[in-house]
């Protein structure tokens, strides 16, 4: 019997502040230019970025000011947590269910500090079940989406007959930090947007079954990507040789986890993978022997949300569930540590 765990519904959640690209750009402008020397010529990040609008928890002026770590926090608990209600209520009204019939609650967020955790804020908030399993994870950056969808499935496995919410949210507009005028910190002024994501999962009935997950973290790599953590909010660290990386690094650690599970490329019919960048993207399709331009679905959802950090992976399988995609699909993110993790899913 076939216990694979499987994805009953999906929802995904932005917030209501949208930034188009040429206004924030304007805005970094008018803030930095003149004040700091070669500022000027970081400008055409923002053009090649892929990205024409994102969603922001807060409005543009708010991030105008200089803020501490307790005014960022608070925003950060109040706004996670309203989205992560947004989306498990999408999923239980996709999938016919109440609050009650959850069994299991798994969260994933990098982008702030919340003790009690947001899990038990929302179960609090949506009056719960008070003896549900909670499952807080933090740390995992942009491969939170996939790494913490394998940590529930993985609980599914064990709970048969048991529903599984997993949630993720990332609010990567309250780490703009206007007195860090670093490189990285104008890059990902240029890049990350604020969303979340909930799927709700069983080991019973018909929908799309996760079949393996796997990851792999690279040595003398924890330099590449993480956060700083300064008295005004969290920094922002990634090496600009990511998308080299991905070309020099990823392909033998794919086809290990592929060959691990049974299966090799040609078994993949489709690749559902976190978009960090416009170049990340590219290099993508170079490692995975695809046509340039066959990652659609996340260079549209790159272009329409930015990068949203763990959950982004989820907008871009929302729409390859929408487009009605068969057969076997292989999801990927990279994040902190220097970390990749897979998840294979099989569509009916």
């Amino acid at each position: 019997m076939d216990h694979s765990p499987r994805l009953l519904a999906l929802s995904t959640a932005v917030p209501p502040y949208v930034f188009d690209q040429h206004d924030v750009m304007e805005a970094v402008h008018l803030q930095w230019i003149g004040r700091t020397e070669g500022m000027q010529r970081l400008l055409p990040v923002f053009e090649n970025a892929g990205i024409e609008r994102r969603y922001s928890c807060v409005p543009m002026d708010w991030l105008k000011v200089d803020r501490g770590w307790t005014a960022r926090n608070e925003v950060y608990i109040e706004s996670a947590v309203a989205l992560l209600e947004q989306a498990a209520l999408g999923c239980l009204e996709q999938a016919g269910l109440g609050v009650e019939d959850i069994d299991a609650i798994v969260t994933v967020s990098t982008t702030g500090i919340a003790t009690p955790s947001l899990d038990a804020l929302l179960v609090e908030r949506l009056n719960m079940r008070r003896t549900i399993t909670r499952l807080p994870i933090f740390g995992l950056g942009c491969a939170g989406g996939v790494l913490g969808l394998a940590r529930a499935a993985s609980l599914a496995r064990t709970m048969p007959g048991k529903r599984v919410l997993f949630l993720v949210v990332e609010l990567c507009a309250l780490t703009f930090r206007r007195g860090d005028r670093s490189k990285s910190n104008i890059v990902a002024t240029a890049l990350f947007g604020d969303g979340a994501a909930g799927l709700l999962l069983n080991c019973e009935g018909d929908g799309p079954a996760i079949s393996s997950w796997g990851e792999h973290t690279w040595p003398g790599s924890l330099d590449v990507m993480g956060w700083l953590v300064a008295e005004d909010g969290l920094g922002v660290l990634f090496s600009r040789d990511i998308p080299e990386l991905v070309r020099t690094k990823l392909r033998p650690v794919v086809d290990a986890y592929l060959g691990d599970n049974g299966m090799t490329l040609k078994d993949i019919d489709s690749f559902v993978c976190h978009p960090g960048g416009a170049k990340v993207i590219t290099a993508l399709e170079e490692v995975l022997e695809l046509a340039p331009g066959t990652l659609s679905h996340a260079r549209n959802v790159l272009r329409e949300y930015g990068n949203m950090s763990a959950a982004t992976v989820f907008f871009v399988l929302d729409r390859v569930l929408k487009a009605d995609a068969k057969g076997r699909h292989l999801l990927s993110a990279l994040g902190p540590g220097f970390t990749v993790g897979f998840l294979t899913m099989d569509m009916p």
